[in-house]
């Protein structure tokens, strides 16, 4: 079996093309039954967002699987193949394995070090364990994933800078005023900038909203969102005296705000300290506002250049994470080909344990005035005696499928102890070990 990865993302496909692909919440289950039906295909899960439409599979047939893919994607969503073949990428087997981890891990996210990915990821694999699509193949790979996620996390700094323009807002704020707690914010302008930036600074635990704008319906309007207050554009200076953070957005040919007004702000707010966030272009704030003691001003350039601090200070910390996933990638690859021995082993020890209990069957009705406890001590001997031999055996052939011996000892075993003849993978009942193994490494 060979792991498969097959889709696209925004490094290959323009939105229209991801938007065409994309899966509503609603098609997924269908879409999941419709892929396990493939003959190709013997697990599968979809995961699609904004960025990304991609899905996971463990197949037997490489090449079919990823036609058969291709020609899903494309009957499904009713758009022909050549429209987006471009655009698509096959990861197989260690490739596929980097891919997902790195996708996990935000490495292969628009904004490096984002938390979204995560849960998109793991709502994705719930789903298609909800729908019975995935198997121990792909339960192994996910739970490894969401490991070398939770590496990078605690491991690297990749997700502390903020890098969009909004939570460098938030992150400033943070620093001139130590807590957003009871902090009142003005937007002056109701578009989506002002309305992207209060929401951020809301979920840093600003209290309340006012909304200024030109025309008194979509401020009142934005300001409901919020359950905040609307005021009256020509009652701007109002919300100024009340405010602690101002952020504007408009699309004014001239200062909105200038230094004189702040002045006497100032004064009436007793010099209580006032953070502006100008987004607009042109500026609405003269930019000697930022002169005054207690003002902070920041327009958008001040921002974009944090924010570019920022990233180059993530991308210093996606090199350490990069590290993560190579060490993480050797990992899996080496339980992925151990597969390949688990049949013999199950059946090695399947062998031993027949022995045994047929030769303390012998023992047993040759002296059947032993006592319970003499029975049981036996029993526990003898299944001691049967682990430790085969201990060794077991040990040597997962170290050693990992330097390319396994066929070897495989066939050797076979032959001397007289096994059924080698499984071309493990199934069913042989991998309830492996199965509880990694289950508790998980956990």
């Amino acid at each position: 079996m060979e792991l498969l990865v097959v889709g696209l993302n925004h490094h290959t496909a323009p939105i229209a093309i991801r938007e065409c692909l994309a899966f509503s919440e609603d098609q997924l289950e269908e879409a999941l039954a419709k892929v396990h039906a493939l003959s190709s295909v013997k697990e599968n899960m979809i995961v699609s967002t904004c960025n990304r439409v991609e899905v996971y599979a463990a197949t037997r047939e490489i090449e079919k699987a990823i036609h058969d893919l291709k020609d899903f994607l494309s009957r499904y969503h009713q758009l022909p193949l050549k429209e987006f073949d471009r655009s698509l990428y096959a990861h197989i087997g260690e490739e596929a394995v980097r891919h997902v981890f790195r996708v996990a891990s935000s490495l292969d996210s628009m904004v490096v070090g984002e938390p979204q990915i995560l849960g998109q990821i793991k709502d994705a694999y719930d789903r298609a364990q909800q729908s019975k699509t995935s198997g121990l193949i792909l339960h192994r790979l996910l739970h490894r994933a969401f490991h070398v996620a939770k590496r990078v996390r605690t491991e690297t700094k990749i997700a502390i800078s903020a890098v969009s323009i909004s939570s460098v807002a938030v992150e400033l704020a943070e620093k001139i005023f130590g807590s957003l707690e009871k902090k009142t914010i003005l937007l002056i302008g109701a578009g989506e900038m002002c309305e992207l930036a209060a929401r951020h600074l809301v979920s840093g635990g600003a209290e309340k909203i006012l909304v200024t704008n030109r025309t008194d319906e979509r401020a009142i309007a934005l300001a409901h969102q919020f359950r905040g207050e609307a005021i009256p554009f020509e009652e701007m200076g109002r919300g100024l005296r009340k405010a602690d953070i101002v952020i504007s957005a408009t699309n004014s040919p001239r200062y909105l705000i200038d230094h004189d007004q702040i002045i006497k702000v100032m004064r009436d707010r007793k010099q209580r300290p006032i953070f502006f966030i100008d987004i607009a272009d042109p500026r609405d704030i003269e930019p000697k506002v930022g002169e005054i003691e207690n003002v902070y001003l920041y327009n958008i350039d001040d921002l974009q250049k944090v924010a570019q601090e920022n990233i180059k200070d993530r991308e210093k910390e996606a090199q350490k994470a990069e590290e993560i996933v190579k060490e993480e990638v050797v990992k899996f690859v080496n339980w992925y080909h151990s597969l390949d021995v688990t049949p013999t082993i199950v059946a090695l020890k399947k062998k031993f344990e027949e022995i045994r209990k047929k030769e303390l069957e012998k023992t047993l009705s040759l002296h059947p005035d032993l006592s319970d406890r003499e029975k049981k001590s036996l029993e526990a001997l003898t299944a001691a005696i049967v682990n430790k031999i085969l201990h060794t055996p077991i040990t040597l052939l997962k170290r050693t499928d990992e330097e390319g011996m396994s066929d070897l000892y495989l066939d050797t075993l076979h032959v001397v102890f007289g096994l059924p003849e080698k499984s071309s993978e493990p199934s069913g009942e042989e991998l309830e070990e492996e199965k509880k193994e990694l289950t508790s490494e998980d956990a």
